[in-house]
């Protein structure tokens, strides 16, 4: 796959990648997603995503090279591969936190290094293609187990983990009723996993009806389209007896709807980091000591956030990227015993060849489209 510029991708001929460091593997992709985050270096919002780059953070395969110094993994194991690029020894790898190593982007302020996701995030090329160079071989890379289906294994590089995260940093507890803005497939997994932590009521705000459709059978929750509500605010606070939700999670980011003046600002004159709606409505539908949990993803310039709201109201706020590591043994755990099942959320499975029309499909939410996997010839044979 091959970027040349806002809504066009083609595919294209690189040459195989190979070892660079003693760290390294070269993996031969068995399945790969695009995520609703590609869609931002898609529509051109992302402003650090050079012509050439390879896309894709969210890939599985078999390994086909290994570095001298890699000792974890051999040649034909087939592993998931976390979508952030950690070395496990930095200050912030030693916390668990994956998603802002500081070896992998040390140039950032923010966030960690990415597969395919502009040279913000470290500039290396993604898993949409047959090949990937994998650094820390060691340290990512967790072999698949032989029970599991592919198409679950690929959905833990970072759907699953970033819902799950979502839902877990929202802290919460028996019974607490938890709103999920976005019904996208992070958070159609946010709010389905908002049960495994107790939640007693989970709501999902959306616009687009047949993914809403889709969460109240996944999820399953209830729905909610915000053209056909009052203000969403002020719905959420009438259905919880005016004290508002405990959580409200926002899985939307940038790309939210349902503002003309964050839509002017974020997403047409690139003002803000995106569209900051989704995040004003959490902020002001949750309680008074509740707490806002944002996995969506947001540019690095300024938004017009109501903070004043956040102090007044006491809320306590916590984002991150996922820390798919961390998770990864949890999550296999709940597949295992059938108590999550990512594979359901795939509602597309397209030839690699094909990924001009699967973008296409993704973006204009075409055919009922919640989440496109890519196989390679290479995986076809």
């Amino acid at each position: 796959m091959n970027y040349r510029g806002p809504y066009r991708v083609r595919l294209d001929r690189k040459p195989v990648p190979v070892c660079e460091h003693v760290q390294d593997a070269v993996i031969r992709v068995t399945r790969t997603c695009i995520c609703g985050s590609d869609l931002h270096l898609y529509h051109g919002m992302v402003p650090d995503t050079r012509v050439g780059m390879t896309f894709g953070h969210e890939f599985i395969g078999v390994v086909e090279e290994t570095g001298s110094g890699v000792n974890n993994l051999a040649v034909g194991d087939h592993v998931i591969v976390p979508f952030n690029i950690a070395c496990g020894k930095c200050h912030f790898c030693k916390q668990g936190l994956f998603g802002n190593c500081h070896e992998s982007n040390a140039q950032a302020t923010a966030v960690g290094a990415i597969y395919g996701y502009s040279h913000t995030a470290g500039g290396y090329d993604g898993g949409q293609a047959e090949y990937v160079r994998v650094p820390y071989a060691d340290v990512g890379p967790c072999k698949i187990p032989p029970t599991m289906d592919l198409d679950d294994a690929v959905l833990l590089t970072d759907v699953v983990p970033t819902g799950y995260q979502a839902a877990e940093m929202g802290g919460i507890k028996q019974g607490d009723t938890v709103v999920v803005f976005g019904a996208g497939p992070v958070g159609i997994m946010a709010a389905r996993s908002a049960w495994l932590f107790g939640a007693g009521r989970v709501i999902v705000i959306d616009h687009v009806e047949y993914r809403l459709d889709f969460a109240r059978r996944y999820c399953p929750a209830e729905v909610y389209n915000f053209r056909s509500i009052e203000d969403p605010v002020v719905f959420l606070k009438k259905t919880t007896d005016s004290l508002g939700p405990d959580v409200c999670i926002d899985a939307v980011g940038g790309d939210a709807a349902g503002n003309a003046l964050h839509t002017l600002m974020g997403t047409k004159l690139k003002l803000e980091g995106g569209s900051a709606i989704a995040l004003h409505w959490a902020i002001n539908a949750v309680k008074k000591g509740g707490t806002v949990s944002i996995v969506g993803v947001y540019g690095p310039t300024g938004n017009m956030i109501p903070i004043g709201n956040v102090v007044n109201k006491g809320i306590t706020v916590r984002a991150n990227q996922a820390s798919v590591k961390r998770l990864l043994p949890k999550l296999i755990d709940h597949i295992e015993a059938g108590r999550l099942n990512p594979k359901e959320l795939i509602t597309h499975k397209v030839p690699l060849e094909e990924i001009a029309d699967a973008y296409h499909i993704f973006s204009a939410k075409l055919d009922g489209c919640i989440k496109p996997v890519l196989v390679p010839p290479t995986a076809r044979a």
